[in-house]
Order: C-alpha cells, then structure tokens, then sequence
C-alpha cells in the first residue's frame, strides 16, 4: 500500500517526546491527482477482482476459484504502492483508491464468508466498526490537510494476516483432516489480523485528535 505513517504526533506543549516514526510523509491534498498512472490501473484491476469474488462465493459456489481471487488480491497489495515509488507516480486518487480498494475487500469478503456460514456475523461487526469509527474521526484528518488514512506498518500487517486468512477459512469448509487444518490456520490468521486491524485504527484515532489539538 502506498503511503505509510505511524508514530504519535507530538504537539509543542505537550511536553511529549514523540515517538520513532514508521512513515513516509503522509498523503496530503498537495499530491497531484493523475488518473491515468500505472498503480491506479492496478489498482482499478484489483477493483475488479470484488464482484467476481462474490459472484464466485455465493452464486457459484466455486470456492477454489473464490480462493484464487482473494489470493491473487493479497498478492497484488503492495503492487500499487510499490510501482507509484518506483516510477515517480504518486498521486491524490492513488493515495485514496489503494485503501478504499483494501477495505472493499475485506468487507465483500466478511459478507460472503458470513452468508456462506464459513464465519459469524460477530466478525463482521467487529471488524466493520473498526471503520466506522474511524469515519467519524475524518473531520480531523481533513482539518490537518491529509486526504487519506496513512497506512502504518500494524495496519499494513492487518492487513495482509486478513487478506490470507480469509481464502483459508474458505477452504476449511472442505471435509476431513484437510478441512479441519486449514480451517485452525485460516482463523489464527483471522483473529490476529482482526486484533492488528483494531489497534492500528486506535493509533490512527490517536494520531488525528493529537493533529487536531494541534492545530
């Protein structure tokens, strides 16, 4: 993903020391926006990948090629991010699509899984209220001249531990020992990523009130 972000952001006053950062300099609304760049094609590919995902999972039932779409979507994460600093071709919608495109991927995912009953519906709230919450932060992050989440390395991490615990569970509905395997595999991928994805949205709370005080 593109642009990563981390540690606290310490104001004047606060007499705090700030923490080591784990970031690149965070998007703002001064990127250029530049639709018609290599990672926004990836990234509008990857984009693609989410209704035939679901059209897969729920009406076909066709979890194997269900579980290569997801897999390809894990593999190609760090694709986008990785072509805009290789070729000088950062920009605002590529800033915001990156995570937008993560994040419909994981929601499209929990939905399908919870449909097909290979997870509870506990998971799915968890996981979206994280966002939720968020989102009712962004007037913060727009009054600090940031266009978008940063993605720190917990979030990135997040990330990737859902990406490929979810195509494992799915195929822990297959019968005997197999099944059962992938099945312990997929959900301890599963429930770490859900604790990282968690306790990477409190540092981004943090961080956007820490940035409002200061302003």
């Amino acid at each position: 993903m593109d642009r990563i972000q981390g540690g606290s952001m310490a104001t004047a006053d606060s007499g705090r020391t700030p923490e080591i950062p784990d970031h690149d300099d965070a998007p703002t609304s001064h990127e250029p926006w530049n639709v018609w760049t290599v990672p926004n094609l990836v990234s509008l590919l990857r984009l693609c990948g989410i209704p035939l995902f679901l059209w897969l999972v729920l009406v076909e039932e066709a979890d194997l090629a269900a579980f290569v779409v997801l897999v390809l979507a894990g593999a190609s994460d760090w694709v986008d991010g990785y072509l805009a600093r290789r070729l000088d071709q950062r920009s605002r919608l590529g800033v915001l699509l990156d995570p937008a495109v993560d994040r419909l991927y994981i929601l499209a995912t929990l939905v399908g899984l919870a449909l097909r009953d290979v997870i509870g519906w506990w998971l799915v709230a968890i996981l979206v209220s994280r966002d939720v919450f968020l989102l009712v932060l962004l007037p913060l992050l727009r009054g600090s001249g940031r266009i978008a989440l940063p993605v720190t390395y917990v979030g990135k991490t997040a990330t990737f531990a859902l990406f490929w615990g979810f195509p494992v569970l799915l195929l822990g509905s297959l019968p005997g020992a197999w099944g059962a395997t992938l099945s312990v595999i997929g959900w301890a991928f599963a429930l770490w990523g859900t604790f990282l994805y968690w306790w990477a949205g409190v540092r981004y709370a943090r961080d956007m009130i820490a940035s409002g005080r200061a302003r």
